[in-house]
């Protein structure tokens, strides 16, 4: 198993003691980009969760997802597992019940928005992008980086670390005759 970097059990520990597990609200050191890769690497590891917020309870708003439900971020047994820390059955049973309502939420979501894409500044390369990929046709590498400036290794880079990793959207890539590799956002996945 992974073993979670200082700052990562820090913020697990802190769960430990909150109702719920919640791991917001962050300390006031931990911020920006800094606290946007620490959080983005605890989900990856699978270590906390995004699950719905109940707000009037006083729970702290991670993000507002585009359908207008509000998300709050938890440590999982797994997480707190990994810090050494194991839950009593009922703690457990409380926690991945909540989840499951959450996954349920989130299939009944994604079932209502076909692509459901975070919200970002518009103007950006990365909006230029993925407007290009959204499109019927898709947008051949030649396309992207008419509208970009980029070469087509930065190209590959934003679908494959940016689209695909970070914002967890299935992108397909196909060879056609006449425009090369095209690539094309899907609501598989």
């Amino acid at each position: 198993m992974t073993r979670p970097s200082p700052t990562q059990t820090f913020l697990l520990r802190r769960a430990v003691t909150r109702p719920g597990k919640l791991i917001l609200p962050l300390p006031d050191n931990l911020r920006g980009n800094i606290a946007d890769r620490v959080l983005q690497t605890l989900l990856a590891k699978g270590f906390i969760e995004e699950v719905d917020a109940d707000l009037g309870s006083g729970e702290p708003l991670w993000r507002r997802v585009d359908d207008g439900s509000e998300t709050t971020l938890i440590a999982t047994a797994e997480g707190l597992a990994a810090i050494g820390i194991r839950l009593s059955e009922a703690e457990a049973n409380a926690l991945a019940s909540r989840r499951h309502m959450t996954r349920e939420a989130a299939k009944a979501r994604a079932t209502a928005a076909k692509i459901c894409l975070p919200a970002m500044r518009s103007g950006t390369k990365q909006a230029a992008l993925i407007a290009l990929l959204q499109r019927p046709e898709g947008a051949s590498t030649a396309e992207i980086s008419a509208a970009t400036s980029w070469l087509d290794h930065t190209i590959r880079g934003a679908i494959s670390g940016v689209l695909k990793r970070r914002l967890g959207l299935t992108v397909a890539a196909e060879k056609v005759d006449g425009r090369g590799m095209v690539y094309r956002i899907t609501a598989e996945g």
